[in-house]
């Protein structure tokens, strides 16, 4: 006896029938007779039976063997490749020890699910990581004398970044940013410009070094109420004594850029810098004629020079129209609020139930000061009466400079053309994207809880050692991410970026071009998850041996490119 299937496809589907048949032989010929039809039978019933008539042996799966436990591997697997591709071990130290095992385990915890070191520990008993790395039986106290550890190696660990990833005549992008804190207790924790929107909370504040993909190279950080301008001098000395590097090319944001530091830069041999300029220092080109605005009525991009207020310095002038008409539209909207409100007290004043010049201007100035554009109103107050109007001709001058920025840079043009230094400076999206991972649930830096300095400086260099492992992560993965593989590098640099067909099918289509899901990084670490290591026990032995769920093909992908992924020095 034997089972035959049969298929047939049918106008709007396939049918298909299971049946179990006999064969003899009757006067010399071979004959088939049908015995059942088993296609109502669910599908594991007929391979039971299939399998009983070759001559397999079947028992019941609890009385072969019982699974202990299951623990999820698949992230884990994936962490630890891409770890082992970028020797992130080496480079914590060269010498194993449990300390380099601890805190290897803890950047690839963050970057698979970020907690604090409480939750480190017990996440490390519910993957493979703790299994993985000798580290199982952590408990709170390893992982802080680690940290302690892990402080001590800061220096050597970016000076190993750098060499793997900075050469001489180098972008180098820097930028700061502040994360608040939890307690008051801490030396670094102090009040300051909280780019959390967390006014009154003590913050640190952090500078970032990054190569020109974006690369992590070095993290340093400072007390919360320090200026932006004041982190960067360290950064030269940096670059220049510890990196040794004979050129190089700094891209800063303009509020990085004080008179103090282009002094610096200028006395430091060899060392290059891309900023921009401020909106007054703009306002004072345009009506020293160094700027004419004619310049952009046929193209959005032009180099000018400024001898008597920028000496031996390119200023490269550009224009985005989208910019432009978003900045009208913001401003349309901030003015009209506030007429809005300064409308309200006019009525008010008029009904008579606001008199007197000083109880009207305690009414007027929040009003005024709420949306930022009280510059652009003038208003009259007497005891029994209220005017506002908008100042036109200001906003209209204001108007003719939106979408306009300045990049100013000392770098020659032989060095770099003009599209190249607007390029440049666009690239310090690189690190504000690095901001925002960290802080995000990717890596989960802020709130910080640590109390004392060191462990806060330890604490975010594991953040960026983490950034540094994603950062690698996520550019091999990007075929299976809403990532763009390859953005065309548009032959206008100051123009919106866009993104390849590629991209926008997938962001239309949720797939890849394999037709899997499309996912974001968060996610995709999820569904690793779910691939897990079983231990195994047979009836009556003691001995249990390890198997891992097989593979979903998205799995199997994302394993294979974190494995295979082409390291870029």
């Amino acid at each position: 006896m034997h089972v035959v299937t049969n298929r047939r496809q049918g106008r709007h589907r396939e049918y298909v029938t299971h049946l179990l048949r006999r064969s003899y032989r009757e006067g010399g010929k071979v004959k088939n007779e049908t015995l059942a039809n088993l296609s109502q039978l669910p599908d594991e019933a007929i391979e039971l039976i299939r399998g009983a008539l070759r001559g397999r042996r079947y028992v019941d799966a609890d009385q072969a063997f019982e699974i202990e436990r299951s623990l999820p591997a698949g992230h884990v697997a994936a962490a630890l490749s891409m770890a082992r591709r970028l020797e992130l071990g080496r480079l914590l130290d060269r010498a194993p020890s449990r300390e380099r095992d601890l805190c290897l385990a803890m950047i690839c915890q963050r970057a698979i699910a970020p907690g604090s070191k409480l939750a480190t520990v017990r996440a490390f008993g519910q993957s493979t990581l703790g299994w993985e790395l000798g580290v199982a039986d952590a408990d709170e106290d390893d992982l802080y004398g680690a940290l302690d550890w892990l402080l001590e190696r800061q220096a050597r660990i970016e000076d190993r970044l750098a060499r793997r990833h900075l050469e001489d005549g180098e972008l180098v992008l820097y930028d700061v940013s502040s994360s608040y804190f939890e307690g008051r207790t801490c030396p670094l924790a102090r009040l300051g410009y909280s780019r959390d929107q967390r006014r009154g909370t003590p913050q640190i504040v952090y500078g970032l070094l990054c190569d020109r993909p974006g690369r992590p190279i070095a993290v340093e950080v400072f007390t919360g109420e320090l200026h932006d301008d004041k982190t960067l001098p360290a950064q030269i000395s940096k670059l220049k004594t510890r990196f040794d590097l004979k050129t190089v090319i700094v891209v800063a944001d303009r509020g990085m850029v004080t008179r103090a530091n282009l002094e610096l830069m200028a006395d430091s041999d060899g060392v290059g810098w891309i900023t921009a300029l401020k909106a007054p220092q703009i306002k004072r080109l345009v009506a020293s004629g160094a700027l004419q605005l004619s310049l952009f009525d046929e193209q959005n991009l032009a180099e000018i020079s400024a001898p008597e207020d920028y000496p031996s310095e390119r200023l490269v002038v550009c224009r985005n129209p989208l910019v432009a008409t978003e900045r009208a539209r913001k401003r349309e909207e901030l003015l009209a609020a506030t007429e809005g409100g300064l409308q309200e007290i006019a009525d008010r004043v008029e009904r008579g139930t606001l008199r007197g010049a000083d109880q009207i201007g305690l009414a007027v100035g929040p009003a005024l000061k709420r949306y930022r554009v009280k510059k652009h109103f003038a208003i009259e107050i007497t005891d029994t009466s209220f005017t506002f109007a908008r100042k036109i001709d200001q906003i209209a001058a204001e108007a003719e400079l939106d979408g306009i920025y300045v990049l100013r840079t000392s770098v020659a043009a032989e060095t770099l053309e003009t599209d190249e230094v607007v390029r440049a400076y666009k690239g310090l999206a690189e690190v504000e994207r690095a901001f925002g991972t960290l802080k995000g649930p990717e890596l989960q830096i802020r709130p910080i809880h640590h109390r004392l300095e060191n462990r806060v400086r330890a604490h975010v260099l594991l953040c960026m050692l983490a950034y540094h492992l994603t950062w690698h992560l996520k550019a091999a993965w990007a075929p299976l991410l809403f990532k763009d593989e390859r953005p065309p590098l548009a032959r206008d640099p100051v123009a919106k970026a866009t993104r390849s067909a590629a991209a926008q099918r997938k962001a239309q289509t949720k797939r890849t071009q394999t037709g899997q899901p499309c996912h974001s990084y968060h996610s995709l670490i999820a569904e690793l998850g779910t691939l897990t290591r079983n231990t195994i026990r047979l009836p009556g032995a003691q001995a249990t041996f390890d198997k891992l769920a097989k593979p979903t093909p998205l799995q199997a992908r994302a394993l294979e490119l974190a494995a295979n992924a082409p390291v870029t020095e």
